[in-house]
């Protein structure tokens, strides 16, 4: 676990070089926003997470398993991952910010998150 990075993740940087790519100008990791947001557009008032699969138990999704070793403790971490996630978007929304949530195994096909970015944003 020592080696899973917070920041700078290969997903993270995708849909970074997607905004770029349609003009959109962005501030990263802000910690003075809860959950300290992966994409912050201050001049939308939103903000992007981009969250992996199996750390945020994405419903439905192959890569939300669950170890079979030491069960219990995973279910447990994975309970206080969801359960972070959701207070962290109603602070911010309580705050005034928009939040989208884009899924590590969505970031693939790069039209799919360029249409998302302009329907967010826009």
């Amino acid at each position: 676990m020592a080696r899973v990075r917070r920041t700078g993740t290969e997903p993270e940087l995708r849909v970074r070089s997607i905004a770029h790519r349609l003009g959109f100008r962005f501030r990263v990791n802000r910690s003075n926003l809860p959950g300290s947001p992966d994409l912050v557009f201050p001049k939308y008032r939103a903000v992007i997470f981009v969250h992996g699969c199996f750390w945020h138990r994405h419903i439905q999704c192959h890569r939300a398993s669950t170890p079979t070793t030491r069960a219990s403790y995973w279910v447990e971490k994975f309970n206080r991952n969801v359960a972070r996630d959701s207070r962290v978007k109603r602070e911010l929304r309580r705050e005034g910010w928009r939040v989208l949530v884009l899924w590590e195994c969505e970031i693939n096909e790069a039209g799919h998150v360029s249409r998302q970015l302009l329907k967010f944003l826009r």
